[in-house]
């Protein structure tokens, strides 16, 4: 039996730790969290370990002697996955791809060396030098906006309101204080929709599975609250969308796996917002790329962590969407419409993430949002119809 150990034990991993049970492989778990929901699975073996703690990782992964790694759903413990698979022989992106895939600057400069089209940007390790870069984006006459330069889930990130030096200064602690490595991308804000790509790579070549529309609380966190399949804009902007990808995936050297592709379409084209070197969050590529496209990115890339060959032939050409819950103040006292919501005919699934008893304090990170509501049908209209009708279901009481 071949051994997979995966990254992460989070309700995002859990689609990966099934499927690979499900095909019959032994699973080993690795996350910090001894409650963490994929240590409830039935079977697993479990590892009480940080997925960045790059030496513990290694040392398990040679007791289990696996077979393969992956993680499928977060950028931290893609630098550990790269470390793990160089050391032992296994499939896997390279260090230099998963440096630049999780480290913002690096990307940045990644994809500009190539021509990829990014936004006006910097890299600032303090205030003095945050200050010039605001006033650069300033004079290119850009909104500008602050990010960690090595974080994920929107954490950090805060659309600057005014170019007063006050807001700057408590923007940019507020966003270095959400970096790891204390480094701040500053950049001009990119006006227009947002879409994700998602792709699957197979010996170098990048193929295209699925472009999603994307919905944001906008500013200042730009939290997203929904993701829809297929997108709905024109054909032309989604073929230069396509180009656009592959050519981020080729400048960042992604050759075997996926990658998670986010593009702001601007008035001067599309630029990449960011590209991961691995699956899409928040659902998108565990449930709804399945459900729109027919395509099981999951086990795709657990076939390629394996170093075999993946099946990414569309099989159909239905509508699928997440739309998450927008209520976010106070301690939640009741839950309640959450069976009627299922029973809705293209309800694929109801979450509730915060339970009974938590305190919520506005949606700051996607870690904040209550839960969400899957759906699917032959199109959009419908999709998004089915959803809404179940989302007004679901009603939250709080104290």
């Amino acid at each position: 039996m071949k051994k997979i150990m995966i990254l992460g034990a989070s309700i995002l991993q859990v689609p990966a730790i099934q499927k690979a049970i499900d095909m019959g492989l032994e699973v080993i778990v690795v996350d910090m969290n001894p409650k963490a929901l994929g240590f409830e699975i039935p079977n697993v073996k479990k590892e009480i370990i940080s997925t960045i703690d790059i030496d513990s990782v290694l040392s398990a992964a040679k007791k289990h002697n696996i077979d393969a790694i992956i993680t499928i759903a977060s950028d931290m413990p893609i630098m550990t996955v790269a470390k793990v698979s160089e050391e032992l022989g296994l499939v896997g992106v390279d260090l230099d791809t998963a440096i630049k895939a999780t480290n913002k600057s690096k990307m940045r400069e990644a994809l500009k060396k190539s021509g990829v089209p990014v936004p006006l940007f910097f890299k600032v390790n303090n205030l003095e030098e945050c200050l010039r870069a605001v006033k650069k984006i300033k004079e290119e006459g850009y909104r500008c906006i602050l990010k960690p330069s090595d974080n994920s889930g929107s954490r950090g990130i805060v659309l600057l309101p005014d170019f007063d030096e006050d807001t700057i200064k408590k923007s940019y602690e507020y966003s270095k204080s959400n970096s790891r490595n204390k480094t701040v991308m500053v950049e001009e804000f990119m006006e227009g929709p947002e879409v994700s790509v998602e792709t699957i790579s197979v010996d170098g070549r990048c193929y295209i599975i699925q472009i999603t529309d994307k919905i944001t609380t906008g500013a200042p966190y730009f939290v997203e609250m929904g993701h829809s399949q297929p997108s709905q804009l024109p054909d032309d902007i989604k073929y230069k969308i396509k180009e656009v990808a592959i050519a981020a995936n080729k400048a960042i050297g992604i050759k075997d796996g996926p990658s998670h592709t986010e593009i702001k379409i601007t008035n001067s084209g599309p630029k990449i917002v960011e590209i991961g070197a691995r699956l899409g969050g928040d659902n998108i590529t565990t449930h709804l790329t399945p459900l729109s496209t027919g395509v099981d990115m999951v086990e795709n890339c657990i076939r390629i962590s394996l170093g075999e060959k993946p099946d990414i032939k569309i099989k159909y050409n239905k509508s699928s969407a997440i739309r998450y819950l927008s209520q976010s103040y106070g301690k939640i006292k009741t839950i309640e419409g959450i069976k009627e919501a299922e029973k809705i005919p293209g309800i694929r699934q109801v979450s509730i993430i915060h339970r009974e008893g938590e305190t919520l304090n506005g949606i700051k990170s996607s870690s904040d949002r209550v839960g969400f509501v899957i759906g699917q049908a032959d199109n959009i209209k419908d999709t998004i119809s089915i959803i809404q009708k179940a989302l007004s279901l679901i009603k939250i009481e709080f104290f």
